[in-house]
């Protein structure tokens, strides 16, 4: 726990990439470290930017809702993104931001050490498995072969399933329970 404490103090202070200008909080993460599923997103939004907490916006809420479905609850969850600070008009990351803040999220999943890691979007998507797959083609399907063992579980992030409507949303539900399942299995 320690290690994450120090971790977000630096977090707090960095101004590695151009979005330090913009910002009004880092947006470290929320969930203990203990944790046994990390949920992974893109960048903080508006409402994140203001209150320092993940997915707490529309995204979020849908999010939330659809975890307690498959019998996950945020409070065991250790949540974060790829980029810690808000991109202007939530614009999806550049990689030279995303690469300035891989250090911290490699530090986080070395720190909680989780048994299911779910990338909620491209975004975070391609941070873990590389390669430019449309994520149509690569959610679904969780891999142990990025994370040294961990499960890795694709999927649309909550922003797309309130854009592509109950189509989508089932889709990231169905990903969600799959993680559900895994982490089952792996207890």
């Amino acid at each position: 726990m320690s290690d994450l404490v120090e971790l977000e103090r630096v977090a707090q202070r960095c101004e590695a990439c151009t979005l330090a200008a913009t910002r009004t909080r880092v947006v470290f993460s929320s969930g203990p470290s203990s944790a046994r599923l990390v949920l992974i997103g893109e960048a903080p939004g508006a409402e994140e930017d203001r209150s320092g907490v993940p997915f707490i916006g529309r995204s979020g809420v849908l999010l939330m809702r659809l975890l307690s479905e498959v019998g996950l609850e945020r409070e065991a969850l250790y949540v974060t993104n790829v980029v810690k600070c808000r991109p202007p008009k939530n614009r999806t990351p550049r990689r030279a931001e995303a690469a300035a803040c891989r250090p911290f999220l490699e530090a986080q999943l070395a720190a909680v050490h989780p048994r299911v890691v779910v990338a909620l979007g491209a975004t975070a998507t391609r941070w873990l498995l590389g390669g430019t797959a449309p994520l149509g083609e690569v959610r679904g399907r969780a891999r142990t072969d990025v994370l040294d063992g961990t499960w890795v579980v694709p999927t649309y992030h909550p922003a797309a399933a309130l854009r592509g409507g109950p189509a989508v949303s089932e889709l990231l539900r169905d990903d969600l329970a799959l993680a559900a399942d895994l982490l089952r299995r792996a207890a």
